[in-house]
């Protein structure tokens, strides 16, 4: 899995030549990408693919690519034919059981066990618990710009910046302490950038799964035992919550716990962090639009931010197994295949979105999927995720309003549209 750029590569000019379970296609340029997204978002039908291989799980039969912001609404509101829990909802291919320990979250699972675990998170991890850490969100968001002016131009935005709110509060929710804090974000690194070589330098495929496994193991184990110490010193602080919340006489079980820590840790750290680092990318990119946002701070974020989370789509996509034969819009989904939902594509849908690739941070409606589609897998922690992208750059405007970004270093992923570095100027 190397990230060096063929150097006989030729343009993208029809579906066959799109392999999105070939490694270079997720090497290309985002505009690349972009195209080849449009190509198949004109055609009649998803197109199938073959999946990738890899040593460390079985290959399966192929994947239909939902690339249409439609279809995508309409599978994300069907979980009963469309699955989350066969074979997990974050890999295109059936992860092997080992796996499961550590990231068989309710993100991959079915009613009644997805639901049992919502209903009993959800208890604890509520709009008025996120409202009292709204003080901490803005003053960690100025602190946070408070570094950045004493580091001063040239620093690593992703690093100094995006990074560290969603960071802190995640790990100040849970009671994590400030000193854990690198150890959580190494891990998470790993686990969402493990097919990139700065993460997992050899690129070998039995050791990209041994350092997920490991990463997944050490964070488990880190919240773990800071919930059997809350089960019996109980705090204000989430694991309490979470480790003592008792919803119809149901509790969360350890591993429970520890696999919604690391799902936490994941889709709201890494996601959140980058939506902020592509917020800055798109405003330099923008300046007409960045100018316009700092005439009303406060009055244009809303739909600011939903504006970058659409164009960022920090996840690119979701798979589901459809349960039994079904027909959706002409097409015939057979009982045991997999669809593999790109909202990264939905969210650049013409059909949807007028201008799609133009930014505007008055865009009105935005029906984006950047939270996911609707329906029982709607991003859990979306509320947080707005309130921290919007107290960052509330904080970047007011305080830094001529930051700017440099040329990112982007995450090697078919998974996550990440940005890894950011240099920024001021």
């Amino acid at each position: 899995m190397s990230v060096e750029t063929p150097p006989e590569r030729k343009p993208i000019t029809s579906c066959e030549q799109i392999d999105l379970s070939d490694w270079d296609f997720w090497a290309r340029p985002i505009a690349e990408r972009e195209h080849a997204f449009e190509l198949l978002r004109e055609r009649d039908t998803p197109v199938f693919f073959a999946e990738p291989e890899l040593s460390f799980a079985p290959r399966g039969d192929g994947y239909h690519a939902i690339v249409r912001h439609a279809d995508i609404l309409a599978i994300s509101r069907n979980p009963d034919v469309f699955s989350s829990g066969e074979g997990g909802a974050t890999n295109i291919v059936d992860m092997p059981a080992e796996f499961a320990e550590y990231f068989g979250s309710m993100i991959n699972m079915d009613d009644p066990r997805h639901a049992r675990l919502r209903r009993i998170v959800s208890r604890a991890f509520t709009p008025k618990m996120i409202q009292k850490f709204e003080d901490d969100v803005r003053t960690a968001a100025a602190g946070i710009v408070d570094g950045l002016l004493e580091k001063g131009p040239g620093c690593d935005f992703v690093t100094e910046v995006a990074a560290r709110l969603p960071l802190k509060i995640i790990c100040d929710m849970m009671g994590i302490p400030e000193k854990d804090y690198g150890y959580v974000f190494d891990r998470s690194n790993v686990i969402l950038g493990a097919s990139d070589p700065e993460y997992v330098p050899s690129g070998d495929q039995n050791q990209i799964v041994t350092a997920l496994l490991n990463a997944g193991l050490e964070l488990q184990q880190l919240v773990q035992d800071l919930a059997a110490y809350r089960a019996d010193n109980p705090t204000g602080d989430l694991t309490s919550s979470l480790v003592n919340a008792n919803v119809d006489g149901e509790r969360l079980t350890m591993q429970e716990l520890g696999s919604f820590f690391i799902l936490l840790v994941v889709a709201g750290n890494e996601t959140t962090r980058n939506a902020i680092s592509q917020g800055l990318l798109l405003l330099t990119r923008n300046p007409a639009e960045k100018a316009r946002w700092l005439t009303d701070i406060d009055g244009h974020a809303p739909k600011a931010v939903e504006e970058i989370v659409r164009l960022a789509s920090p996840v690119n996509y979701m798979r589901r197994k459809v349960t039994r034969d079904h027909e959706l819009n002409g097409t015939l989904y057979k009982k045991g295949e997999k669809t593999v939902l790109y909202y990264w594509s939905a969210n650049r849908d013409g059909a949807v979105f007028a201008d799609p690739y133009r930014f505007d941070i008055t865009r009105d409606p935005n029906p984006h999927v950047g939270f996911g589609g609707p329906g029982p897998h709607f991003c859990l922690g979306a509320h947080l995720a707005r309130r921290e992208i919007t107290l960052m750059f509330r904080e970047l405007l007011g305080r830094v309003p001529q930051i700017e970004a440099g040329r990112p270093q982007r995450l090697f992923s078919s998974f996550i549209n990440g940005v890894k570095h950011l240099p920024c100027d001021f």
